[in-house]
Formats: structure tokens, sequence, C-alpha cells
């Protein structure tokens, strides 16, 4: 079992070529500069269910970003779930694998080193079917004040050892 010196995880999760889909990992991409001075690991993937498993075991924390089509959602909205109040995201469950739920409870089973605080950072989307790398327009309008919410839902989920190191920039500085 591994146990990493960086105990957070940020993973944005998706697939950077099928347009709205890549918003996990180009908001991953986007906090990974912003903390660049904080021991968090930040990683993408484009994998869910099991698979999972193996990339958050032995961290204490961890923030996922997904994609996620619900059906009165407005496109662009954020949404932060706990795995006690899970919804559904496009990759933490898999049509071909099991969800996330129950790959948790599996890897607790079997005694995996299963994070103590795990937050699911969902954005609304349109499109996730077409290839493309670049955001549908209805999200790319949005995408600025997507920023603004998961920069601001980070400070409020990252420990506070590094928050206070971090927050002596002020927000105004983000927005």
């Amino acid at each position: 079992m591994t146990i990493y010196k960086n105990k957070t995880l940020v993973l944005g999760i998706g697939n950077e070529i099928l347009t709205d889909d890549g918003i996990g990992p180009k908001l991953c991409d986007f906090l990974k500069q912003e903390f660049h001075n904080q021991p968090i690991q930040f990683e993408k993937l484009n994998v869910g269910g099991l698979e999972i498993l193996e990339f958050i075991q032995g961290y204490e924390t961890v923030i996922f970003i997904d994609a996620i089509k619900t059906i009165n959602g407005q496109i662009g909205e954020v949404y932060l779930y706990t795995p006690d109040d899970f919804k559904e995201t496009l990759h933490l469950s898999n049509l071909h694998d099991t969800n996330f739920i129950t790959a948790l409870e599996l890897g607790r089973s079997l005694h995996f080193k299963i994070p103590k605080n795990m937050y699911i950072i969902a954005v609304e989307i349109k499109e996730d079917m077409i290839f493309s790398e670049c955001f549908t327009e209805e999200l790319t309008v949005q995408y600025k004040e997507i920023k603004q919410k998961v920069i601001t839902l980070a400070f409020d989920l990252i420990p506070d050892m590094l928050k206070n190191k971090q927050k002596q920039k002020t927000e105004s500085e983000y927005f």
C-alpha cells in the first residue's frame, strides 16, 4: 500500500477530446496553477469505477472534478457532493464497471486505505459525445464563472494547513 507525501489529491476526470467532458481535467490544470507551491497532487484520468480505487488509495483528502448531466440542470452549474449524497457523474460510474459507491465499499472491505475526506465537484455540461478539444459555446460562456466557483470550493475543501498559506492571496486576484 502506498502512502503519499502529498496527502491531498485533486483528480480531474474526463476526456479532453470529447467536448464538455474535458471540464474535469481542464479545471484540474487550473487548480494546479493556482496551488503550484502547495503539497497537493494533481492528476487527470479518463477512467471510473474500480479503477479509481488505485488512484485514491493512500491519500487523506481527495477532490474529484467531473462532468455531470442532470435532467433539469443549467449548463455551467457547479455542484458539490460527498459520497454520502452522491449522484452519478459521468465518470465516477461506468456502464462497463461498478459504480463509485460500490467501488468504495469494496475497497473498504479489502482494507484499502480509502481517503477519509472525499468531495466531488461536478459541473453541469451539455455535450460529451462529440469529438472536440473545445467546450460547447454554452459552457465556454460560463467557464470564467465556473473557475471562480471551483477555486472558492477548493479553498473550503483543502485542509487548513494549505488554506492558511494560500489565503494570503485575496480572492480578487482570482476574479
